[in-house]
């Protein structure tokens, strides 16, 4: 289920609806290059989304494992991928293994990152994945991020995110309410990685 390994302090954000309202990114674009998870491989599949949307040649799903488990991880021992998750340091790391240069930040804004859609960047976001996908109460936790998702869109007119989402079958340009993407975002301290 869960592929992005990483524990973060989680901060609160607020939903913001643009009063211009309009969207930002291009969903449509990217949908293409969505892909469902097999495995805990979804920092993985968000890193040949990207490389799709960039060069136009998404490696394959087999091809990014490959490539994960034979690369030295820059964050701990081993190679970056080992069946149990890609931490944000080595998505950058696989993304350059692609010719795709990338920043990793954290302490984002969501202006800031409608502003990095709007200029034609890709965008992947570290997220709580049981918030997104609306688990009851009491199942998993909600405090920590636990997945990442490529953000394509920001529609501030209708307060909607649009994700490539690789861990659920529906997640080809998934629409999850703003409010609700802001409260799993918050959980790795609003973490981007921009190419």
């Amino acid at each position: 289920m869960m592929a992005f390994s990483a524990v973060f302090a989680g901060l609160t954000g607020t939903a913001h609806a643009d009063p211009n309202g309009q969207m930002y990114g291009n969903p449509q674009a990217a949908a293409p290059y969505w892909r469902y998870q097999i495995g805990e491989d979804c920092g993985l599949m968000a890193v040949a989304d990207v490389v799709g949307q960039v060069t136009g040649r998404e490696p394959s799903q087999v091809g990014i494992e490959l490539r994960g488990v034979f690369t030295k991880s820059e964050a701990h021992h081993g190679g970056v991928y080992f069946f149990d998750g890609t931490s944000p340091q080595d998505m950058v790391l696989l993304l350059s293994k692609y010719g795709v240069q990338s920043q990793l930040t954290t302490g984002n804004t969501l202006q800031g990152m409608e502003q990095e859609l709007a200029g034609g960047r890709k965008v992947i976001a570290a997220i709580n994945a049981e918030t997104i996908w609306n688990y009851p109460q009491g199942q998993g936790q909600r405090t920590n991020a636990d997945h990442a998702v490529v953000v394509t869109g920001v529609d501030t007119r209708n307060n909607i995110v649009h994700l490539n989402d690789s861990g659920t079958p529906n997640g080809r340009n998934e629409q999850i309410p703003l409010a609700t993407f802001t409260r799993a975002w918050a959980t790795s301290n609003n973490l981007l990685i921009v190419a």
